[in-house]
């Protein structure tokens, strides 16, 4: 299969790649007052906001919107 979405920076990124790459930039403190979720304010682990994200469409977009604009600053 070729790649079929060329122009989508988050195509084949993971989601528990984007949650590492948001913590390792701002720490989960910082992530919950950009993104006020409970899964970064409340005892926090990637493997919590992973469960969460995945099951709440309009939070896993917000996090998808900051990873992209942490990846533009940083590239």
């Amino acid at each position: 299969m070729s790649n079929t979405q060329p122009n989508n920076p988050l195509h084949g990124v993971k989601l528990a790649e984007i949650i590492e790459t948001l913590v390792d930039y701002y720490g989960f403190e910082e992530l919950g007052k950009r993104i006020n979720i409970n899964c970064f304010k409340s005892n926090p682990s990637v493997k919590s906001s992973l469960k969460f994200l995945r099951r709440t469409p309009w939070a896993r977009t917000k996090v998808e919107n900051l990873y992209l604009r942490v990846i533009q600053k940083v590239n």
